[in-house]
C-alpha cells in the first residue's frame, strides 16, 4: 500500500523542492499533465505540481523547464483572494493580497455537540443545534460580504467544515462571489485568526501531491 499526500510550498521555493526530490529519488523522469508537471523518481515516487488554480499550458511537445516556470508564475502572480473559513462554533473571513491578509474578521458562536439521546428530547436538541448552525453560517455570510465588497476578490478560498462553507455561499448576500474561481478546499483546525492568517499565505502556495514507492 502506498501513501498519498500533498504539500504546499512558495513559488520561490519550488526550484530547490524539485532539487530535493531528485536527491531523495535517485533523480526523476518528467511528464505533464493538464495543468500540471509530473515527476517520477527512479525509485517510482510520484510528485504532481499544480499551481492554486487551473493553468492552461502551452500546446505541443512539453518541455520541462518551461511548464516549472509557468506554474511557479502562475502561483505567485498578484492575486486577491476572498477566505472563509468556519467550523462548529467559530469562523474567520478576509481578504489576502498576494498571500497577506489585509481585511479579517474573526468570530464565534456556540453550536452544540451531538447527543446519542432519543424521542422528543433528540429532535428539540436536533432544531436547536440547527438553528444554532443556521445563526452561524448566516453572521459569517454578512461579515465576509462586508469585508469582501471593499476589495475587488479575484477568487475564493473555502475551509474548516465543507458543509458549513457550502452553506456560507448559499447566503444570498455572497451570491456574486459563487462563480469566482476556487482554490483547493483548506482542512483546517479552529478558524482563529493565526490559521487565517496562514491560509492567506497559501492561497499564493504550489500544491504537490505525493506518492510514496510502493513497499
Amino acid at each position: 500500500m502506498t501513501d498519498t499526500r500533498t504539500v504546499l510550498v512558495a513559488a520561490g521555493r519550488l526550484t530547490g523542492w524539485i532539487e530535493r526530490f531528485a536527491a531523495r529519488n535517485g533523480g526523476y523522469t518528467f511528464a505533464a499533465e493538464p495543468g500540471a508537471a509530473v515527476l517520477t523518481g527512479a525509485n517510482q515516487c510520484r510528485a504532481v505540481i499544480t499551481p492554486p488554480l487551473p493553468l492552461a499550458l502551452k500546446e505541443g511537445p512539453p518541455v520541462e523547464a518551461e511548464v516549472i516556470d509557468a506554474i511557479r508564475t502562475a502561483a505567485g502572480s498578484p492575486r486577491t483572494a476572498g477566505v472563509v473559513l468556519i467550523r462548529r462554533g467559530g469562523y474567520s473571513v478576509g481578504v489576502a493580497r498576494s498571500g497577506m491578509l489585509i481585511a479579517s474578521k474573526t468570530g464565534t458562536r456556540y453550536v452544540q455537540s451531538r447527543t446519542a439521546a432519543g424521542g422528543w428530547s433528540q429532535q428539540r436538541f436536533a432544531r436547536r443545534r440547527a438553528n444554532q448552525a443556521s445563526s452561524l453560517v448566516l453572521e459569517a455570510a454578512e461579515r465576509a460580504a462586508a469585508i469582501f465588497g471593499g476589495h475587488p476578490v479575484e477568487c475564493i478560498q473555502r475551509g474548516g467544515d465543507r458543509v458549513l462553507a457550502a452553506e456560507v455561499f448559499e447566503q444570498p448576500s455572497l451570491g456574486k462571489y459563487r462563480a469566482l474561481p476556487q482554490l483547493p478546499f483548506a482542512t483546517v483546525p479552529d478558524p482563529r485568526l493565526v490559521i487565517l492568517q496562514r491560509v492567506a499565505m497559501e492561497t499564493t502556495a504550489v500544491r504537490i501531491t505525493i506518492t510514496d514507492p510502493p513497499g
